[in-house]
């Protein structure tokens, strides 16, 4: 396995919702800022503008900081340190080069990778993932995330994320996604599109149920109480990621599958229902050697991740 840093970081855990910023060290995380919401930016420069004034005031804080790390939930050209678009933020359409700018107002090295790499990087290098050379990270939310290790090395592509499961089809002919892909899996299997689902089931059994009663743990709740329809919901989702997990197992064979999110959080709900469908699905060899292991660092992956890839970019370990 690689070495890693213990150096102190600034990380960024870039949400649709809200931007946190705080400060690591290894899978600690020492300090943190008050959020910055998302949504109220007008513009790219505008959000760099008050991540930079926010990360100044960690800075001063804590001047031993050695790196910054970002975690964006869009398509990043990792060399470079460029963002080309951010998932759920409108006004930030187009291409910039983040590493290049705040390099420049911050004065200390930068690295941005996407967030779902981020996750995989904090579970590869301390949690579920420890000592494996080779996994694949799921991020189950409002869409579908991947981080991807071959090798003792992170996945990235030569331009651009590599990783982006989400994006990959289990539907030749299904719904067309966000750039023209058919049957993309989270468009089946994304946290709206499971409360989406489930309202819909209810209303066809008479039952009134709005989106919002119908969450990855209202659901689970509603499982585990008996709940038919909840129930049905789980398996559908458990065969609809087991279509994904089947594709990426005959194409990867890795160490193990670290899955993580709001959905992952049912536990046997989601994961006897998985296994059932990738023992139908798989070659015998890939079965016996296929390991589902839940993410140890729950929401605080991204940030972790993130703060970890800083320190270890500034070292020279990150590559």
């Amino acid at each position: 396995m690689l070495h890693m840093s213990t150096g102190k970081a600034i990380a960024v855990d870039f949400g649709g919702t809200s931007i946190k910023i705080g400060v690591t060290c290894g899978e600690r995380l020492l300090d943190k800022a008050e959020p910055l919401p998302t949504q109220q930016y007008d513009s790219p420069e505008s959000i760099i503008a008050a991540m930079c004034a926010t990360i100044h005031g960690l800075m001063q804080r804590h001047p031993d900081a050695v790196a910054v790390g970002l975690g964006m939930p869009g398509w990043v050209y990792f060399q470079k340190g460029v963002l080309y678009q951010l998932t759920n933020v409108p006004v930030w359409n187009h291409e910039v080069p983040v590493r290049e700018v705040m390099q420049r107002e911050l004065g200390i090295p930068v690295v941005l990778d996407n967030d779902a790499n981020c996750m995989a990087y904090a579970e590869w290098k301390l949690g579920a993932g420890r000592g494996m050379q080779n996994i694949v990270c799921l991020t189950l939310g409002t869409g579908v995330g991947g981080g991807i290790v071959v090798n003792d090395r992170m996945l990235r592509g030569s331009r651009v994320s590599a990783g982006e499961v989400g994006q990959t089809s289990v539907c030749y002919n299904g719904k067309v996604g966000p750039f023209g892909n058919r049957g993309a899996v989270e468009e089946y299997i994304g946290n709206n599109e499971m409360a989406a689902d489930a309202a819909a089931r209810y209303a066809a059994a008479g039952m009134a149920r709005s989106v919002e009663d119908c969450t990855p743990y209202k659901l689970e709740l509603a499982a585990r109480s008996g709940d038919a329809i909840a129930r049905q919901v789980y398996l559908d989702f458990a065969e609809k990621l087991g279509c994904l997990i089947m594709n990426l197992m005959y194409t990867l064979a890795p160490d193990a599958f670290i899955i993580g999110g709001g959905v992952a959080k049912a536990g046997d709900l989601l994961f006897e229902p998985l296994e059932a469908q990738l023992k139908a699905q798989l070659f015998p060899v890939h079965y016996a050697n296929l390991r589902l292991l839940p993410a140890q660092f729950g929401a605080d992956a991204g940030i972790i991740g993130a703060g970890l890839m800083a320190s270890d970019y500034a070292a020279g370990i990150l590559r």
